[in-house]
């Protein structure tokens, strides 16, 4: 299933969007798509039965998700736990060794955005950078997992993430990372979080973003040091993971702090378009903060 949220921000109302790119209204079955739907398995099979029945009434009376904005496909998330560095070619890209274990750091739920929200550039930013990446969405409460088969089965499901980040802030402005993460809009989410039993292999997914209508990142998830069940299982060893909580896992070469100087860097004005196969594409134009 491609489960999604519609509307303003801060009113965003469930929906599925089905095969025909018909819009659905779950408003019938949940007030919204988050933690308490994603670990609840009978209202899970409900709306997938009411989708396959063709039952589910059309969003808005026509479902057509033109002219909709679209808010992030998970409501209410906890946390967002992210893995550093992911990607043998992002990390031979930066200079930088291969981890012996995963790199994790957070980024604060308020950095969530919708996939097509304004992504604001910080005000003294000069090196806002791009990172497409998969996302993991918990569906069931992770802590101390043994095995890859654990790992996956607390998985709700994928969707796709921007995890825009400023270099200068995150390296050069001393501390740890958390600077040149967590300003405003810097994560965007979405369109949708389709459900684990529609992602079959989590490694065998294509990512691609382009800055102005030029590639500049196209990787595929079978470069990732830590593939996804190794990531949630060692993830769940340090911090107990919730429903609805997010992991970004990582980034593939192709970022502007890679690249030969005069390094690309983001500017007021810039569209990012980024896109994983089946997860669905994103559009961003930046402005200033």
């Amino acid at each position: 299933m491609k489960l999604l949220r519609v509307g303003p921000p801060g009113a965003e109302r469930p929906a599925l969007l089905d095969g025909d790119g018909t819009l659905r209204d779950l408003s019938s079955f949940t007030g919204d798509v988050d933690g308490g739907l994603l670990s609840d398995a009978a209202a899970l099979d409900r709306i997938r039965a009411a989708a396959e029945a063709g039952v589910l009434p059309a969003y808005g009376g026509s479902g057509d998700p033109t002219g909709l904005r679209v808010g992030p496909p998970v409501g209410r998330i906890g946390k967002v736990v992210c893995i550093g560095l992911n990607y043998h070619g992002h990390a031979a890209e930066t200079g930088q060794a291969t981890p012996a274990e995963p790199v994790v750091f957070l980024k604060a739920s308020d950095t969530v955005v919708g996939p097509d929200d304004t992504v604001l550039v910080p005000r003294g930013s000069v090196k806002t950078d791009w990172e497409v990446e998969l996302a993991i969405v918990i569906g069931r409460t992770a802590r101390y997992l043994e095995t890859d088969e654990e790992a996956l089965a607390h998985v709700a499901g994928y969707a796709l993430a921007h995890d825009v980040s400023e270099r200068e802030f995150q390296i050069e402005r001393g501390g740890t990372w958390d600077k040149g993460k967590n300003c405003e809009t810097f994560n965007p989410l979405g369109p949708w979080l389709v459900t684990a039993d529609e992602v079959p292999d989590p490694q065998d997914l294509t990512l691609r973003l382009w800055v102005n209508g030029e590639l500049k990142q196209e990787g595929h998830t079978s470069d990732q040091i830590f593939p996804v069940a190794e990531v949630v299982r060692y993830v769940s060893r340090f911090m107990t993971l919730h429903p609805g909580d997010v992991i970004n896992t990582g980034t593939p070469a192709g970022v502007a702090m890679g690249q030969p100087d005069p390094k690309p860097y983001l500017r007021p004005g810039d569209v990012v378009e980024l896109e994983i196969e089946g997860l669905g594409r994103q559009r961003q134009e930046l402005k200033s903060a």
